[in-house]
């Protein structure tokens, strides 16, 4: 499953091919509760929009002034919602929220761009999106790190990578519950078992059940740093292959469920399985937020909470 952002954008490539007036929405600001996060987009063409920027009277307004032919200038427009108290009683936004959305008129010049930042995302590397508020030029750069959206009097820097993938090994009932969890944060969840039965069980969501040696699974699946990896089986035989490959991967986060007593043991199994100290370090375990956690669900809301604490903490 593709992410939403190379969705967004491989539509809009799509129109503007075909010659279609296009339109690129992106939210730039938010002040107090907002319903979809700073860079996230929706495309415009013809009355079809792909993605979605609120969900509600916002997105509404906002379509119905594209409809109408309002923004067809070439320089980027900054639209603000939630001005007012009756602006935010009218459009619905929570707590006095306020929104700012830069709608980019796209056109032929912009194919080019369009094409190359969906292949990067379909390949799986970053790239940075930059955007002169005058011309309403676009220009992409590689990039190494995630930074966050900024917005000043000349440009949009605007960061955007591949769909988060999360590897789970274990096809238990704890995995079934984090894969309910993550999926809806957008996360591309497969679940690795050896175990025939476990994976005959699963009733969780439809994802990709992967039959094999977790460590050769993935090892074939090459983890990069967008890539989470969790073991969830509590059988040191499976949990241990899997981190031994895992945790000499590129996976921005590997995980392990278990006590504090069989987290000793596993750290002294890793050890004597060689792997060095910087290696070892890299394990989060006990997996997820400390909170007291004990049934299934629990312990998938800590540990995605855990997830949630490492994105969003500067390295």
């Amino acid at each position: 499953m593709q992410s939403l952002d190379l969705t967004v954008l491989t539509q809009a490539h799509q129109w503007v091919a075909n010659k279609q007036a296009t339109w690129l929405c992106t939210i730039v600001k938010t002040v107090g509760s907002s319903p979809r996060p700073v860079g996230s987009m929706m495309s415009y063409s013809q009355g079809k929009a792909v993605g979605t920027l609120s969900g509600g009277c916002v997105e509404d307004d906002l379509l119905a002034r594209l409809a109408a032919g309002e923004f067809r200038s070439q320089q980027p427009a900054l639209v603000e919602y939630g001005v007012s108290a009756a602006e935010n009683e009218r459009l619905g936004l929570p707590c006095g929220g306020r929104l700012e959305i830069l709608v980019q008129t796209l056109g032929e010049a912009d194919e080019i761009w369009l094409n190359e930042v969906v292949d990067a995302l379909a390949a799986r590397s970053l790239i940075r999106r930059d955007v002169d508020r005058l011309s309403g030029t676009t220009t992409l750069h590689p990039s190494n790190t995630r930074h966050p959206l900024s917005l000043d009097d000349h440009y949009l820097q605007h960061t955007l990578g591949p769909k988060m993938r999360m590897l789970l090994v274990g096809a238990g009932q704890l995995a079934q519950v984090l894969a309910s969890l993550a999926i809806p944060m957008d996360y591309d969840v497969q679940v690795i078992d050896p175990r025939e039965d476990a994976i005959a069980q699963w009733q969780g969501p439809p994802v990709p059940l992967l039959h094999g040696f977790p460590d050769d699974r993935i090892r074939e699946l090459v983890p990069d740093q967008h890539t989470v990896i969790i073991t969830l089986t509590h059988d040191p035989r499976i949990d241990d292959m899997a981190l031994l490959e895992a945790l000499q991967s590129d996976a921005t986060y590997v995980g392990a469920l278990g006590s504090l007593r069989t987290t000793a043991a596993r750290l002294e199994r890793l050890e004597m399985l060689e792997l060095n100290a910087q290696q070892i370090a890299r394990l989060h375990a006990p997996v997820g937020l400390s909170i007291g956690s004990k049934t299934p669900w629990e312990i998938a809301v800590a540990i995605m909470a855990e997830l949630i604490k490492h994105q969003r903490t500067p390295v």
